[in-house]
C-alpha cells in the first residue's frame, strides 16, 4: 500500500475526479446535518462515515491514520487511478456514479464495494476489467484467470428490508422522545426502563409517520400521567424500575450490558440527566428476517445483471447491520442457509458462487467480528464451472 503521504496526496484526484464544488458542499450538507439531532445526527454520522472520513484525511490528521482509514485511502486512491485510465465513456459513467453516490441518502459504499471486490480478485490472481464502466455491461467486473472468465454483479443489501422495526424510524422516535424523558428524569430522579413491544412495526417511510407521532404520544402521555403500562394492538409498553446490576454496569458499560440482557435484534437507547437514567428496549412483534430479506435481493438482482453467458457472481454488501447481527448472521448460518437456497432455484442458474460482506469487512476489521477473508463465500455446486481450478480462489466456499 503507498504511503500515507502518497495516499494522502491521491485524494486530489479522488475529489478532482467528483468536482471540488461538489464534493465541499456535499461534506457542509452532511455537516449541517449531523448537528441537526442527538440521535438521528449520530445515525447520519454513521451512516456517511466514508465521506466524512475521507475528508478528514484530506484536511490531514494529528495521528498516523488507523487500519479502516487506510483502506479507505487506498480505495480512494484506486478510484482516482481507474478514472485516469477509462476511456472518454468509462470516465463519465464513472464521474456520474461519483455524483450519484454523494447525493441525498446514497453513500460511496456501493462504488467502494465495487472497487474493494475489484482489489480483493485481483489479489487472488484474477485479471479484473471493469466492464459496467467501460462498456456500460450489466454486471460490474468481468474476471479473467487461465482462459476462465467470470461476471461479477455487486449489489448492496440493507438489513432494513429485513427488520419490522426500522433503525431508521428508532433514531427519528427518540429524537422527539428525549426531551420529555429529560423533563421526567428532572422531576423523577432514578433508574428507569420503558420496553416497547411493536407488533405492527415502526418503519421509516414517509408513510408511517403518522404511525411514529402516535407512538411519541403515547409515550408522552404515559409519562405525564405516571401510568405503568399501555397496551393496544400497536404497541405494548411497559415501565419499570431498571434493575440492571451496578456492577455489571460498571464492567461492561451500560450499553453493553443492555445488549447483552436484550440480544442483538432490540433497539436501545439511554437518556441520562443527572444522576438518573432512562432506558428504552423497543422490539418488533416477531424475529426479524435479515437473511430472508437479502435472499430476495438476490432472486431480483442475478437475473437481472448477469447476462447467463459465462459463470457468474453474485457480490451482496450488507448495509445498515452492526457487530452483534453481522456476528450473529453468521455464526448461526442464517446467511449461508438462505444463500444456498437461492442457489438451489431458478434465479441462480446462471450464479456459481455468491459472496457477502459488510463494512466490517470494508474497514478491515479482524474477526470474530469480520470475516478473515474479507468476504463469505458460497460456491453453487450444480453449476457446470463450479469445479474450474481457474475460477477457485474466487468461488470456493469459506464454510
Amino acid at each position: 500500500m503507498a504511503s500515507v503521504t502518497a495516499a494522502a496526496g491521491t485524494l486530489g484526484g479522488f475529489i478532482d475526479a467528483i468536482g471540488t464544488s461538489f464534493w465541499d458542499q456535499r461534506i457542509a450538507a452532511l455537516a449541517e446535518g449531523v448537528a441537526q439531532g442527538q440521535y438521528s445526527g449520530k445515525a447520519l454520522a454513521q451512516r456517511h462515515v466514508v465521506e466524512l472520513t475521507l475528508d478528514r484525511l484530506r484536511r490531514g490528521l494529528n495521528r498516523p491514520p488507523g487500519e479502516a482509514e487506510r483502506r479507505l485511502l487506498a480505495l480512494a486512491c484506486e478510484t482516482a487511478r481507474i478514472f485516469n485510465i477509462l476511456p472518454t465513456s468509462g470516465r463519465t459513467r464513472l464521474h456520474a456514479a461519483l455524483r450519484a453516490s454523494l447525493g441525498g441518502a446514497e453513500t460511496l459504499v456501493p462504488l467502494f464495494h465495487v472497487l474493494r471486490t475489484a482489489m480483493l480478485q485481483q489479489a487472488r490472481g484474477f485479471e479484473v476489467n471493469f466492464a459496467g464502466l467501460e462498456d456500460g455491461a450489466p454486471f460490474d467486473l468481468l474476471l479473467l484467470r487461465d482462459g476462465a472468465e467470470a461476471e461479477v454483479a455487486c449489489d448492496v443489501a440493507s438489513a432494513e428490508d429485513g427488520r419490522d422495526v426500522h433503525r431508521g424510524a428508532w433514531v427519528t422516535l427518540m429524537d422527539k422522545v428525549d426531551p420529555d424523558l429529560q423533563t421526567w428524569l428532572a422531576a423523577h430522579p432514578g433508574r428507569y426502563l420503558l420496553k416497547l413491544t411493536l407488533p405492527q412495526g415502526l418503519r421509516s417511510h414517509a408513510a408511517e409517520q403518522d404511525r411514529l407521532a402516535a407512538l411519541h404520544a403515547r409515550i408522552r402521555d404515559m409519562l405525564a400521567a405516571q401510568r405503568r403500562a399501555d397496551h393496544d394492538e400497536a404497541a405494548v409498553l411497559r415501565l419499570d424500575p431498571l434493575m440492571l446490576a451496578a456492577a455489571q454496569a460498571d464492567e461492561l458499560g451500560l450499553m453493553s450490558s443492555l445488549r447483552r440482557e436484550f440480544g442483538h435484534e432490540a433497539h436501545l437507547a439511554v437518556t441520562a440527566a443527572g444522576r438518573g437514567v432512562f432506558v428504552m428496549a423497543a422490539r418488533a412483534g416477531r424475529e426479524n428476517e435479515v437473511a430472508v430479506a437479502i435472499r430476495r435481493r438476490m432472486a431480483e438482482v442475478a437475473p437481472a445483471r448477469l447476462t447467463g453467458t459465462r459463470p457468474g457472481i453474485l457480490a451482496m454488501f450488507i448495509e445498515d447491520t452492526d457487530r452483534a447481527e453481522w456476528r450473529h448472521l453468521r455464526e448461526h448460518l442464517e446467511l449461508e442457509g438462505e444463500a444456498r437456497q437461492f442457489l438451489t432455484g431458478p434465479a441462480a442458474r446462471c450464479v456459481v458462487a455468491v459472496t457477502c460482506a459488510s463494512r466490517l469487512e470494508l474497514f478491515g476489521l479482524p474477526a470474530p467480528d469480520g470475516v478473515q477473508e474479507g468476504e463469505l463465500r458460497f460456491r453453487n455446486p450444480s453449476h457446470p464451472a463450479a469445479k474450474s481450478p481457474a475460477l477457485a480462489p474466487a468461488v470456493l466456499s469459506t464454510l
